[in-house]
């Protein structure tokens, strides 16, 4: 009779609680833990673990599987920690033994229900569970930023870093960078100043912020239209609602930050509007931003500038280079210097039709007509209306393959009045979408050269989960129907499913347990994206499941 691997495992772990700035920073060498978000600081999500492999795959099988009590979107990616795996949403926090799937501990999130308006699509929370010298991390959507204990899961501190009614709130997990607790924040489509903040771990208290829209007289606010327009800083977007990388030796954390306020340029005079739609560079200890690249200056296609900024050293025309990598909602992969901010490369990896290309000596896109037109009052098609969804994309850095997901949905768009009222709505268009077919692709390619190594359709809808590289050539990744998948990372043919009880739309984690290779997933559908993709098709509701592989 085949027999589970879990059954070496039914003894509850030996609990250890303090965890230290090295033991985040080598995230990755002891595979036993997983304490990072993007399976280590530089948000590669690639694993050296092999045992998982092309030949053994489709013996892989759940072992345990754990309900989340929650059916608002399960985004987050679970950290784990000597045997015990911590795992969190907008409603919860949980505390579970890895080898059973057995509950030690669970932590309810007390929070204004009001503040679900801000978010429009429920509590949910992006990014892993945060952990260090013995507490856990977490934002709460009614805009505060928590420390609970690890040991029995009760709450420490709680800090409130915005005021919902004001269009502020936590959906995006905070980080510990160089002893610093650096926390972000979501407001985005809203009347929000985008900001990011850094604390003090054991307390709470709030050492720094730096915000994403300067005001009058500080550096980047001639950028906006402060004398024609006085008050559009104060409500100009720059949302930090993705998870942020961290280089400990150039000592940088590496942050994205949403589109500007409203999209309609006419509100902002059709200014750069700096730092929106921009990567940022930040000192940990101070908030100091070191260096800024913009995207898209005068975003006004909701592109923002979010995405995951991923830590790879390359060879650039035979030379090292320390480069972020950043597959960016605007449709292109940008190749970063992580040192200064000058982009090396910009490739387009979907169908795109408002830029020609990326001019690498200003930085700056080079626009077709197409803005000019919807300035003018034209409904226009723009290609893409996100390029991506808020996924994490996987970087080999064995052969240089970055692994993404793509969206090639159409935004038919048309910008019109708003009106400012604030803790509201702030976006100054009228959009609905075209479905084309495909939807999207499971997409293989050099970041460096912008060539393909492989593309396989996606029919009906994209994919918003995240990828997973590990080093025998596996790619795992999930689809809104609910699909647990591997594919070939030399081919992209699929090699194996599990068909969960929800839509996948977070990244999936591989580590050992007792030396045993396991792989985690959560699966729960929602998002504004997403959710409304498939809310009529596939149930609500979060689950955890992890998987080994079978016995021969």
């Amino acid at each position: 009779m085949k027999r589970m691997f879990a059954a070496l495992f039914c003894c509850c772990s030996t609990l250890a609680w303090a965890q230290t700035a090295e033991e985040l920073i080598s995230d990755g060498k002891n595979t036993e833990n997983v304490t990072t978000f993007g399976m280590g600081y530089d948000l590669k999500m690639w694993s050296p673990l092999a045992q998982i492999n092309k030949s053994n795959v489709k013996r892989l099988v759940p072992i345990w599987s754990f309900r989340l009590m929650n059916d608002m979107a399960e985004m987050s990616q679970p950290t784990i920690y000597n045997g015990v795996m911590y795992v969190v949403n907008g409603n919860w926090t949980f505390a579970i033994d890895v080898a059973t799937g057995r509950q030690i501990w669970r932590t309810p999130v007390q929070y204004d229900r009001a503040a679900l308006r801000v978010t429009t699509s429920g509590a949910y929370l992006r990014g892993a569970a945060t952990i260090y010298n013995g507490k856990l991390f977490r934002q709460n959507i009614d805009g505060h930023v928590a420390a609970l204990d690890m040991k029995t899961g009760k709450e420490i501190w709680k800090t409130k870093f915005g005021e919902w009614k004001e269009s502020y709130g936590g959906i995006v997990q905070p980080a510990i960078v160089n002893g610093v607790l650096i926390s972000g924040m979501a407001g985005g489509d809203r009347t929000a100043r985008g900001f990011i903040d850094g604390y003090d771990p054991d307390t709470g208290k709030r050492l720094w912020r730096t915000w994403t829209i300067p005001a009058p007289g500080e550096k980047g606010s001639e950028t906006w239209p402060n004398k024609e327009l006085p008050d559009a800083w104060k409500y100009g977007g720059g949302a930090t609602w993705q998870p942020g990388s961290y280089d400990p030796q150039l000592d940088l954390f590496y942050i994205g930050t949403g589109n500007a306020e409203p999209y309609n340029p006419k509100y902002r005079a059709g200014m750069d509007s700096l730092y929106a739609a921009s990567v940022l560079a930040i000192r940990p200890k101070t908030g100091e931003m070191v260096w800024h690249y913009q995207f898209l200056p005068n975003d006004s296609f909701d592109f923002d500038g979010t995405a995951e900024n991923i830590i790879a050293d390359i060879q650039v025309e035979g030379k090292p280079r320390k480069v972020l990598l950043n597959v960016n909602k605007n449709g292109f992969v940008y190749v970063i210097d992580r040192t200064n901010g000058k982009v090396i490369a910009a490739h387009p990896f979907v169908a795109q039709n408002w830029a020609k290309y990326i001019d690498l000596k200003t930085g700056r896109p080079v626009l077709t007509d197409l803005l000019d037109r919807a300035i003018k009052g034209e409904t226009i098609d723009l290609l893409p209306r996100h390029g991506t969804n808020a996924t994490l994309s996987a970087y080999n850095p064995k052969t240089g393959l970055l692994f993404l997901n793509s969206w090639e949905y159409i935004r038919v768009m048309k910008f019109v009045d708003v009106k400012l009222v604030v803790g509201s709505s702030y976006i100054g268009i009228q959009s609905t979408s075209k479905i084309p077919n495909p939807a999207g692709y499971h997409i293989a390619m050099n970041p460096l050269t912008g060539k393909a190594a492989w593309k396989i359709p996606l029919q009906d809808f994209g994919v918003s989960a995240g990828t997973l590289a590990t080093d025998c050539g596996l790619l795992f990744t999930g689809k809104l129907t609910g699909e647990f998948i591997a594919l070939d990372q030399d081919s992209g043919n699929q090699l194996w499913q599990f068909k969960t009880g929800s839509g996948i739309v977070a990244p999936p984690i591989t580590y050992t347990h007792k030396g045993v290779q396991f792989v985690t997933v959560l699966s729960g559908r929602g998002g504004a994206v997403s959710g409304r993709a498939v809310n009529s098709i596939v149930p609500a509701g979060g689950s955890v499941t992890t998987f080994a592989l079978m016995a021969d």
